[in-house]
């Protein structure tokens, strides 16, 4: 019987199935990778995400986002966004007040205890994401953010225009 890996990085006899399939294995390590990672910090990866995104925001002068923003900018369903802050919340790690421009939105804001975290994950962060591509060498990475990106754009384009559901 084969192996796993060599189950999983054997070309299929269509690439595009072949590519498919490592890139969700792939995603697949990186979760387990980073898990630990998240986990010395007391947070998960979803948590980060929502953190970090807080963390844009501020920088780009918003004082925090609602829901549905957070939900759009990490590309989640609300339902798993609205947990994940509940979580975060009763870590003290964010608040939810009432946004200033619609008084039926709640707005999701980083606490002093957020950006403490945020900046903690931050000074190290940098160095865990080299790791983690250090498999690469720096043009590879290149070429490999243009083709994420490129496909990116692609999927983009599929939604827009209502055709993600090929058959």
């Amino acid at each position: 019987m084969p192996s796993i890996k060599k189950v999983l990085t054997a070309p299929a006899a269509r690439p595009a199935e072949g590519a498919f399939r490592q890139l969700i294995h792939t995603l697949g390590l990186i979760e387990r990778v980073m898990h630990p990672y998240f986990a010395q910090f007391g947070i998960s990866g979803s948590q980060w995400g929502v953190l970090r995104t807080l963390h844009r925001a501020e920088g780009d002068g918003l004082p925090g986002l609602r829901l549905t923003d957070l939900s759009d900018r990490l590309l989640i369903r609300p339902p798993s966004v609205t947990g994940v802050v509940d979580r975060l919340e009763r870590a003290g790690l964010v608040v939810r007040d009432g946004s200033p421009t619609d008084l039926r939105a709640k707005q999701v804001a980083l606490t002093p205890k957020g950006r403490q975290l945020v900046d903690r994950v931050l000074a190290i962060h940098g160095k865990q994401i080299e790791a983690v591509l250090g498999g690469l060498t720096r043009d590879e990475q290149g070429t490999f953010h243009h083709l994420l990106a490129r496909l990116g754009h692609h999927l983009e384009g599929l939604l827009a225009r209502g055709a993600a559901d090929i058959g």
